[in-house]
C-alpha cells in the first residue's frame, strides 16, 4: 500500500525559507517521478514542481528560481526547498506519485507566509 507523508510546513515571514519533506513507502521509490502540488483556500490544486527518476526538476513559473525539488532514494524522500517565500505561496502542499496508473497523494502540510 502506497503512503506519502509530508512534513515541514509552518508559519514563516515573507522572504523566509522552509524545507518540506515527503516520505514515501509501498513503492520502489527510485522508479517513479515525484511531484509537489499546492492548494490555496478557494482555489484549485496546482502544480508546483516535479522531479524525474534521474533527478531532473521542472517548476511552475510562479516558483521557478525560488524553489528547488530534490530526492534522496536512500531515504525514500522527496524535498521541496522554498526560499524567498511570498504571501501568495500560502497553501496546503501535497506530495504526489503516479504508480500503476493510480494517483497517490499525501495528507498535505500547511505553509503560511505572513508577517
Amino acid at each position: 500500500q502506497v503512503h506519502l507523508v509530508e512534513s515541514g510546513g509552518g508559519l514563516v515571514q515573507p522572504g523566509g525559507s522552509l524545507r518540506l519533506s515527503c516520505a514515501a513507502s509501498g513503492i520502489t521509490f527510485s522508479a517513479y517521478a515525484m511531484g509537489w502540488y499546492r492548494q490555496a483556500p478557494g482555489k484549485q490544486r496546482e502544480f508546483v514542481a516535479e522531479i524525474t527518476r534521474g533527478g531532473n526538476g521542472t517548476y511552475s513559473d510562479s516558483v521557478k528560481g525560488r524553489f528547488t525539488i530534490s530526492r534522496d532514494s536512500a531515504k525514500n524522500t522527496v524535498y521541496l526547498q522554498m526560499n524567498v517565500l511570498k504571501p501568495e505561496d500560502t497553501a496546503v502542499y501535497y506530495c504526489r506519485v503516479i504508480a500503476a496508473m493510480n494517483f497517490y497523494w499525501g495528507q498535505g502540510t500547511q505553509v503560511t507566509v505572513s508577517s
